[in-house]
């Protein structure tokens, strides 16, 4: 069962939802990855022991000049136009390469060959039962999909069964597309507010609407806005999954590195019930389908 949880906009307590349900259901030793790899912050929380660390990239080109006759069928075939040929020199943007390696099969002449460019890291560990994965995409990279990619790509494989908790990054964009490709469900968290349920609005077409996967909804600061959520959700038949109250203390545990649960235990068995209900809307959808 693998779970993304996601937010049209940054702030509205994404984290805060993901670490406390793997907290609450540690007992089925879930596999946590933060793939918020610009700003990964579930370690703060979490409090994993990480003991392995990689660095990850994309393969680009890389020109021989004796062998390459300039003929320009890279740059032909890269859709990313990582690649120009001018008269007889090749010019190479590797910060535009998505590293699908066409460049290398479509020259003629063998002149290409692929050099790793690191584009951040990856790191592993536990906290307790819980298995914990990130990435972090290095300061200055533009791209945040490939480290995103890999992070999946390591640990999913092993997860055969488990229950996976993934921690999206905000907004609508391609990091938020990757994170959630693969996914069995999307929980989508947001606040009671016009900005918040415009967010939610793009979420749920990128999530449902372009993706084809069942969506939820976690209303936090539940009480704080209007009612413009709750009837988005009920004329789009969404349903409601979790609402958490404007609640000061919520606010004031996060601010000192804790989780939801840790600092207000009784939330526990709802975020349990939080669960259970992913997995019976999951299995509803699936038999619509």
């Amino acid at each position: 069962m693998i779970i993304a949880i996601a937010s049209g906009k940054g702030g509205t307590g994404k984290t805060t939802v993901a670490t406390s349900l793997a907290l609450s259901i540690a007992d089925r030793a879930p596999l946590f990855l933060d793939c918020d790899v610009e700003e990964p912050n579930a370690a703060l929380f979490l409090r994993p022991k990480l003991d392995h660390r990689r660095e990850v990239g994309v393969p680009i080109p890389h020109i021989d000049p004796d062998k390459c006759t300039y003929c320009g069928r890279c740059a032909q075939v890269c859709v990313w136009h990582v690649i120009a040929v001018v008269g007889r020199k090749v010019l190479v943007f590797p910060e535009l390469c998505h590293g699908c390696g066409s460049c290398t099969l479509n020259c003629p002449e063998g002149a290409i060959s692929e050099l790793l460019n690191v584009r951040g890291s990856l790191e592993s560990g536990r906290a307790g039962p819980i298995l914990f994965g990130q990435g972090t995409l290095d300061v200055g990279q533009a791209m945040a999909v490939p480290v995103i990619r890999q992070l999946k790509h390591e640990h999913l494989p092993a997860a055969q069964g488990a229950v996976v908790i993934l921690d999206s990054p905000p907004g609508t964009a391609c990091p938020v597309v990757e994170t959630m490709r693969g996914a069995d469900f999307v929980l989508l968290v947001t606040e009671p507010t016009p900005f918040g349920l415009h967010d939610l609005r793009l979420a749920v077409q990128v999530a449902r609407d372009e993706l084809g996967l069942p969506v939820g909804v976690v209303i936090n600061r539940d009480g704080a806005g209007d009612e413009g959520v709750d009837e988005y959700c009920a004329a789009e038949g969404l349903p409601i999954l979790l609402r958490i109250p404007h609640d000061r203390r919520i606010a004031e545990a996060i601010s000192e590195g804790k989780t939801l649960v840790e600092a207000l235990p009784g939330y526990r068995s709802r975020f349990v019930g939080l669960y259970e209900r992913i997995v019976q809307a999951a299995a509803s959808w699936k038999e619509g389908r």
